[in-house]
């Protein structure tokens, strides 16, 4: 019996993932340590500890995401539900407050890195529950994710 072969499209997904989730990780996680260590003059420590919890989620996700086990499935899952809903609210309160949120890597729905941290956990999400890509996580516990 033939496989059903995974579109062309979600497989992309699952490479513009493979290489936005590690990069984001490290540019956010520069980004917060640099400004709660050496910009000087830092007074509001909202941005940068939003920027880091950012990164944290995002190097979470990198991990989980070269698992085959039903446990990373499912420890993506969340993060990229947190993510989605971090991203969303806020961006919405960069917009109606500003001068409350600061700059982060989510302000304006994450325009300084071209919206990516908007559009990247919709990806996820998507490629996480892609049937194919559902099965090789629960299929397959101890095999690394190609």
């Amino acid at each position: 019996m033939k496989r059903p072969s995974t579109p062309t499209l979600i497989r992309a997904f699952g490479q513009v993932l493979a290489v936005s989730y590690p990069l984001l990780a490290l540019s956010a996680g520069a980004r917060a340590l640099y400004q709660l260590f050496f910009k000087p003059g830092v007074t509001d420590y909202l941005p940068p500890i939003l920027s880091a919890v950012a990164a944290s989620l995002y190097l979470v996700a990198t991990v989980a995401f070269v698992r085959r086990a039903p446990w990373a499935w499912w420890v993506s899952v969340v993060v990229l539900t947190f993510e989605t809903a971090g991203v969303l609210g806020v961006g919405t309160l960069s917009r109606l407050m500003p001068e409350v949120i600061g700059r982060t890597v989510w302000h304006d729905f994450g325009v300084d890195y071209g919206f990516l941290p908007l559009i990247q956990p919709i990806l996820g999400l998507v490629w996480l529950f892609w049937p194919e890509n559902r099965r090789a996580f629960f299929a397959n516990p101890s095999e690394p994710l190609s």
